[in-house]
């Protein structure tokens, strides 16, 4: 692992992919274990609900593969469904715990971009928002250099709290937008949307040269 005194962050409690086992029925997807040079670039979406973002995403990006994860089995199941019947070869829904699924499957430096559209608010344990978890560490160690998270919400102080995060514990370039008011990215943007709600986009590159404790780490 690296060396905690060249850390890019300020993040002090380290997690412990070692403490997690496989989800059941884990299989790594053929994408992954692809290694020639003209593999499309790979996209995660964590929490794809019924697939509205991801199948929309697929469509409109054939140049990318997206792997969509979903833990919730009747949201994923209806996602499974449409997805079977439209056959994008350029997605992959899985049905599993995000956090780890992606330290069983993905590589360091492997992802060009994750999506974390509408997560739960946590409001009353906020440990459990994504950018106040040690394992967003993990997670981007597993994002190549210039790659891109996006995190969307309706709730204010949700993105007050991540963007201060962003900059001050994980020192990364960030920028912070109102999500147009014509955007029909997943169900929940499209109904906060609808009752005039203000959705905000918060976008976060990895800068070159960022490091992290996980930066070598696979799954041995």
């Amino acid at each position: 692992m690296t060396n905690e005194k060249h850390l890019s962050h300020k993040q002090s409690r380290p997690f412990q992919p070692t403490k997690l086992s496989k989800p059941r029925n884990f299989v790594i997807p053929e994408i992954l274990t692809n290694k020639q040079k003209s593999s499309p670039p790979i996209v995660i979406e964590i929490g794809a609900g019924k697939g509205m973002h991801a199948l929309s995403f697929a469509k409109q990006n054939p140049d990318k593969h997206l792997i969509a994860i979903e833990r919730t089995r009747n949201k994923f199941e209806a996602f499974s469904k449409i997805a079977d019947t439209q056959q994008l070869a350029n997605l992959t829904p899985v049905h599993a715990d995000a956090i780890a699924w992606i330290v069983q499957a993905i590589a360091p430096n492997s992802i060009s971009q994750i999506y974390l559209l509408y997560p739960n608010p946590e409001q009353h344990n906020p440990n459990q928002q994504w950018l106040n978890m040690p394992f967003f560490e993990f997670l981007l160690s597993r994002l190549q250099t210039g790659g891109k998270i996006v995190l969307a919400t309706n709730i204010e102080q949700y993105m007050a709290n991540a963007q201060e995060q962003a900059g001050t514990l994980w020192c990364l370039p960030n920028t912070r937008a109102e999500v147009p008011a014509n955007s029909q990215r997943t169900h929940f943007e499209i109904k906060y949307l609808a009752r005039k709600e203000t959705c905000w986009q918060l976008t976060m590159v990895k800068p070159k040269g960022y490091q992290t404790r996980f930066d070598t780490w696979q799954v041995s």
